[in-house]
């Protein structure tokens, strides 16, 4: 069975052939598929909610690619920011591509600048959908994964608020975390590994 999972992040990619390996799958990504980056991709992720813009993304790229798949909307609530910045991880400081890490760190940094480290809770959420056709109905998992935010980044690895984001499973930061301690606790890890469970069992 071919599956293509729908995102162009080099950490997501990362993550996914991971979680993915030895599986019943041919995983492949866009890139492999010569699928080029489109302007209308811009506004894929324009909706309210991770589950929205989940949903467009396997549906705009099973469309284009004549195969079942898989795509993931994820990202980081504050609860002293009122779940901020949510839906908007990606852009919360309005830069895109190379830079955007560093800068949405800063930016959270700074609106976190007055708040005690006890009020700093966090947590990842990701909602993964899976699509057989564009068409058809989307099979939706969501998971989360609990932490706070740090005051100054800790660890080289991840990508995103991995460097701020203290997991309490894990008693360090996601950036500091190899990356098969990072997978098994993670929002993504665990709301892919979910629906492989359904995918597996449906192909059986």
């Amino acid at each position: 069975m071919k599956l293509l999972v729908a995102t162009r992040n080099e950490g997501k990619i990362r993550e996914f052939r991971d979680l993915m390996a030895g599986l019943p799958f041919a995983v492949t990504f866009p890139a492999d598929r010569l699928l080029e980056r489109l302007p209308e991709e811009a506004d894929i992720e324009s909706g309210t909610s991770f589950v929205e813009n989940a949903v467009a993304k396997a549906r705009y790229f099973a469309k284009r690619s004549g195969l079942p798949a898989l795509a993931e909307d994820s990202g980081l609530e504050v609860d002293a920011l009122g779940g901020q910045p949510g839906v908007h991880s990606a852009r919360f400081a309005g830069v895109y591509g190379e830079g955007s890490d560093a800068a949405n760190n800063a930016l959270l940094l700074e609106r976190l600048a007055a708040v005690p480290e006890d009020r700093r809770a966090a947590r990842y959420r990701c909602v993964v959908a899976y699509i057989e056709t564009p068409a058809a109905k989307p099979q939706l998992v969501e998971a989360t994964c609990d932490g706070r935010i740090l005051t100054t980044p800790r660890g080289a690895g991840g990508f995103g608020y991995d460097p701020l984001f203290w997991s309490a499973d894990l008693g360090m930061t996601f950036a500091e975390a190899p990356l098969p301690a990072k997978q098994r606790v993670s929002h993504r890890g665990r709301a892919v590994r979910a629906l492989i469970e359904v995918l597996v069992r449906r192909s059986t």
